[in-house]
């Protein structure tokens, strides 16, 4: 299985939470940029694993711009910054035990 993963773009340090702090206007032209390499990689994106927090799911907004991507992501908490690294990994493992060729992570 492929595994493309994306961080999210630069994102604002003024915000009332981490888990809220929203792209900057650099981080969307960021996230627009990455998604256009990674259309030039010529892949096709199965599933899409994407963080709750606001800037990883911005990120996916701009990346799905550019994309032809699944019509939903699934949101999994363990992809936040003290996320249990163990339980992607194992997702990641299920996905390719279900014949799942290509995942776009995105933190």
């Amino acid at each position: 299985m492929q595994v493309f993963i994306m961080r999210h773009g630069d994102a604002a340090l003024d915000a009332a939470s981490d888990s809220v702090r929203p792209l900057t206007t650099n981080g969307c032209d960021e996230s627009r940029l990455m998604a256009n390499w990674l259309k030039g990689q010529k892949v096709e994106i199965e599933r899409v694993l994407v963080s709750p927090f606001l800037r990883a799911e911005q990120t996916l907004e701009e990346v799905g711009d550019c994309l032809n991507l699944p019509s939903s992501a699934e949101v999994l908490p363990e992809l936040t910054p003290c996320g249990d690294v163990g339980l992607v990994g194992a997702y990641l493992q299920a996905l390719t035990n279900e014949g799942v060729a290509s995942v776009l992570v995105i933190s």
